[in-house]
């Protein structure tokens, strides 16, 4: 991979501020939530809501895509994200927040339209996380906001399946695919969600043989993208998807396919889940560091593993410990 590239991955997704607060189930039958769901609302609802936990809440920038940006740069790699918020107070509170976790972010705002994107993450006390997304400004998001000199500057550009449910994002996608194949890069999907597989099937199978390297998803995506209900059927058909799937099984470890080899990894053995936001973003961080270092698959998966048992052992999807130090340290141990 080049090492003269300014930046080990350019990650494209929704630019969300994330308010966390710790509430009981009473509050989520009280809000119609179905819990342990991601559920868009409109902008009405997401006032009401943001009331409610504005004061007993932590904000942070967040988004799939951009969790990941910021777990690579607590790996002590290069990130930077494109998405779009606007020139509000959630705004100023996404760009100033990533921009000090490491990443580079230089789109620009959406002015006088829709406000910036936040979602309200109820953690319940069994560490279940129920979201209410409201996607403001970051529906946006389109083909002018590509910066191709950032694609260029990139080992690899990682996409946030999320983003194909709307079509100024999808041409955004595919547009950024089209630069990357320009420039010799490495593009990598993140499937996102099981019910955006569902919607998407045929067209993500299209987006991902235009040219996709990298597959991330769970067992129930992959499930889902060949509509299949036993994981070996699945993994059987990763073999001919793209050049490599990278699958996570929550407590069963990951898996990753790449033709005709298979790569797996278990858990990372923690002493209690808190809250597991975050935990696929911070794996796929965890790998896309280790693949634009060009080390071995393998490595890769424990990087990724070891990064998402960080991010589950407390509230968040924020690393809050050294990451870089955390892998050097038991990477080197197993070798």
């Amino acid at each position: 991979m080049d090492a003269m590239a300014r930046f080990d991955v350019v990650a494209i997704g929704n630019a969300i501020v994330d308010v966390l607060a710790s509430m009981d189930d009473e509050f989520l039958k009280e809000h119609n939530m179905p819990k342990g769901v991601m559920t868009l609302v409109d902008a009405n609802l997401a006032e009401i809501i943001y009331g409610r936990i504005a004061g007993v809440g932590r904000e942070c920038s967040g988004g799939s895509a951009a969790n990941t940006a910021v777990g690579v740069a607590a790996l002590g790699g290069k990130p930077a994200f494109i998405g779009k918020v606007a020139d509000d107070k959630l705004g100023s509170v996404f760009r100033e927040d990533i921009t000090k976790s490491g990443v580079h972010f230089s789109t620009p705002c959406l002015e006088n339209e829709r406000p910036t994107a936040r979602c309200m993450v109820i953690v319940s006390p069994d560490a279940q996380r129920t979201m209410n997304t409201y996607l403001g400004a970051c529906a946006k998001l389109s083909r002018k906001d590509i910066d191709e000199e950032l694609i260029r500057q990139a080992k690899i550009v990682y996409m946030e399946g999320y983003l194909w449910d709307r079509e100024e994002a999808k041409d955004a996608l595919a547009y950024a695919v089209e630069l990357a194949h320009k420039h010799g890069r490495k593009v990598a999907l993140s499937l996102s969600d099981p019910y955006c597989v569902n919607r998407h099937r045929d067209s993500f199978v299209s987006l991902i043989k235009s040219g996709v390297d990298i597959v991330f998803c769970n067992e129930d995506e992959i499930l889902a993208l060949f509509g299949v209900n036993d994981p070996e059927e699945a993994f059987e058909r990763c073999k001919t998807l793209c050049e490599l799937v990278v699958v996570t099984r929550g407590e069963k470890g990951a898996v990753a396919v790449k033709g005709e080899e298979r790569f797996e990894v278990p858990a990372e053995p923690i002493v209690k889940v808190i809250d597991t936001t975050g935990a696929g973003d911070l794996f796929a961080a965890g790998f896309l560091t280790g693949y634009a270092q060009n080390r071995p698959v393998s490595e890769c998966l424990q990087m990724g593993a070891l990064s998402a048992a960080e991010v589950i052992s407390h509230y968040g999807a924020r690393p809050e410990t050294p990451l870089r130090d955390l892998i050097d340290r038991k990477i080197k141990a197993n070798v």
